[in-house]
C-alpha cells in the first residue's frame, strides 16, 4: 500500500520535487476559485461593433487594393489625370500602386481579429492621417492651371477623409462598448473573450 501512494506523489510531482500544475488542480478539486473563473461571453454590442470595424476597414482595404491594382497594371488609363506621359510617367504611376498595395498590408490582419490585432488597428488609422495630411498639403500647394490634377488630389482627400472617420468612428466605439463591459464584468473579476 506505502508503494502505491509514492507512485502517486511521484506522479504528481517533475523533477524538482514540485507538484505540477494538473496535479494541483485535480487536488483543489471543483470547488477551486480556478475552476470558477475563465473567459466570459462577449457581449452582443461588442460583438456587432467588432463587425462594423472589420466592414469599415474591409470597405478602405478594397478601395485601396482595387485602386492599386490599377495604378500598378493599367498606369495608362490614369496618366492623363496626373498631368503624367510616355515611359517616366507610367513607371510613376506603377511605383504609386505599388506604394498603396505595402501600405495596405496592414489591413488584413485588423479585418479579421480587430481585438487581437489592436496595435495594427492603430497604425491603419495613422497611416489614413499621414495620407490625408499629405494629399492635401500637395493639393494647397498646387499652383493654379492644374484643373485635372487638381480634381484627381481631390477626389484621394475626399477618400481618405471618409474612410478615416469612418474607420475612428467604429474603432472608437468598439473601445468604448469594450472598456463599458469591462467595467461591468470587473466586479466578477471576469474577462471578456474574443469573438
Amino acid at each position: 500500500m506505502s508503494s502505491f501512494n509514492f507512485g502517486l506523489a511521484t506522479s504528481a510531482q517533475d523533477g524538482t520535487g514540485k507538484k505540477n500544475e494538473s496535479a494541483a488542480q485535480n487536488e483543489a478539486g471543483p470547488s477551486s476559485h480556478t475552476s470558477m473563473t475563465g473567459p466570459r461571453k462577449t457581449p452582443r454590442s461588442v460583438k456587432i461593433a467588432t463587425w462594423a470595424v472589420r466592414l469599415c476597414f474591409a470597405f478602405v482595404f478594397v478601395v485601396n487594393v482595387q485602386c492599386a491594382l490599377g495604378f500598378a497594371f493599367a498606369p495608362e488609363v490614369y496618366m492623363g489625370a496626373y498631368e503624367l506621359s510616355g515611359v517616366p510617367g507610367r513607371v510613376g504611376i506603377q511605383g504609386i500602386g505599388i506604394a498603396f498595395l505595402m501600405w495596405n498590408c496592414t489591413y488584413p490582419l485588423v479585418i479579421w481579429r480587430p481585438e487581437r490585432h489592436r496595435a495594427l488597428a492603430v497604425i491603419v488609422l495613422i497611416q489614413q492621417i499621414v495620407g490625408l495630411a499629405g494629399e492635401s498639403a500637395i493639393r494647397a500647394t498646387l499652383p493654379a492651371g492644374h484643373d485635372l490634377l487638381a480634381s484627381s488630389i481631390d477626389l484621394f482627400i475626399t477618400f481618405d477623409a471618409v474612410g478615416l472617420l469612418l474607420m475612428s468612428a467604429s474603432w472608437g466605439i468598439l473601445l468604448l462598448l469594450e472598456k463599458h463591459a469591462r467595467q461591468s464584468d470587473g466586479q466578477n473579476g471576469g474577462k471578456i473573450s474574443s469573438c
